[in-house]
């Protein structure tokens, strides 16, 4: 397994800058935002397309520090009722794809999107319960004629380009779970999978590990961010919180740099599961930590990643 971090949080910086940063700090993977929601400082994508040589400059520039691009994040959602919103977010992607194959990255990340509640909404629409029966017929409308057409044609595309679609599970979106993950990976093909963000299944209840275990051959990525529950706050309202990340001490619960949300022994379960469900890849560190600045957080993360890690082959196993 490798450390990496998402670039984003260190957007301020020039691209060598950062490149320099995070390999003084013994990083060994960035991920890059490459359209969307996740913008472009440190990746001209329009550029990279447009020239042989500025891609392959853009690349000596991360290998010759020792990193490699672990994915391209185009975070974005390609269902969104606006469609000129939705063209938008599809353009990012499509373009992230093809920038992904021509530098030999083989992930793209993004979200399933949310779709409005029927044709003609103008705002997403995401149905958390079955009842009034109304949520239901939501439900088959969105998924029935938005969600698997248009994730059927984007496959394809990303299929051709010899590029893996890796669904970051985040409320909001109709991929939010390890259940709406596989039902649109079932309707889809394997070119759909997982961007693994324990993050988000914290609050909902969901125990990550055995999320890993149920998706076991569809992570093709990892983020590795922490989630701290405020247990004054939950018990009395749950978890369903729309109060702004910045109100920290009145939040059902808030992000947190791994280790500050749940304890070492977690973390080290969650390394283990992911090799054995035969995932070895990168885990790459999203600093979205509201009570940290980048740099604490960023750097404070590392050193504990790079603590619980599993970086030799697994051994033999001689005694037995």
């Amino acid at each position: 397994m490798k450390v990496g971090v998402f670039s984003v949080i260190l957007g301020s910086l020039k691209l060598e800058q950062t490149l320099d940063y995070l390999a003084g700090l013994g990083v060994q993977a960035i991920e890059l935002g490459a359209g969307g929601y996740a913008g472009t400082n440190h990746c001209p994508v329009d550029g990279l397309l447009s020239s042989e040589r500025k891609s392959k400059d853009f690349l000596k520039m991360i290998q010759s520090r020792g990193l490699q691009i672990s994915a391209l994040t185009c975070a974005g959602n390609n269902l969104h009722p606006k469609r000129k919103l939705a063209a938008s977010f599809d353009r990012d992607f499509r373009k992230a794809v093809r920038l992904a194959n021509k530098l030999g990255v083989e992930v793209v990340i993004t979200f399933s999107g949310c779709p409005g509640g029927a044709a003609g909404d103008q705002s997403p629409n995401w149905v958390t319960c079955p009842w009034p029966p109304d949520y239901l017929e939501i439900l088959d409308y969105q998924w029935r004629d938005v969600v698997i057409p248009y994730w059927q044609k984007a496959g394809a595309f990303s299929k051709q380009n010899g590029v893996k679609v890796a669904l970051e599970m985040h409320p909001g979106f109709v991929v939010y779970n390890p259940e709406t993950l596989m039902k649109l990976r079932k309707a889809v093909g394997p070119v759909i999978g997982v961007n693994f963000d324990p993050s988000h299944l914290f609050w909902q209840g969901i125990d990550p590990c055995a999320a890993l275990q149920a998706l076991e051959g569809a992570v093709w990525h990892c983020h590795a961010k922490d989630t701290a529950v405020h247990q004054w706050n939950s018990t009395t309202h749950g978890v369903l919180d729309t109060k702004h990340y910045r109100d920290e001490l009145n939040r059902a619960w808030i992000f947190r740099t791994v280790g500050y949300g749940h304890p070492r022994h977690f973390w080290c379960n969650f390394v283990s599961t992911l090799r054995m469900i035969g995932y070895d890849g990168v885990l790459s560190m999203e600093h979205e930590d509201s009570l940290m600045t980048p740099r604490e957080g960023l750097e404070k993360g590392v050193r504990f990643l790079q603590s619980i890690i599993l970086q030799e082959a697994k051994g033999a196993v001689t005694w037995a």
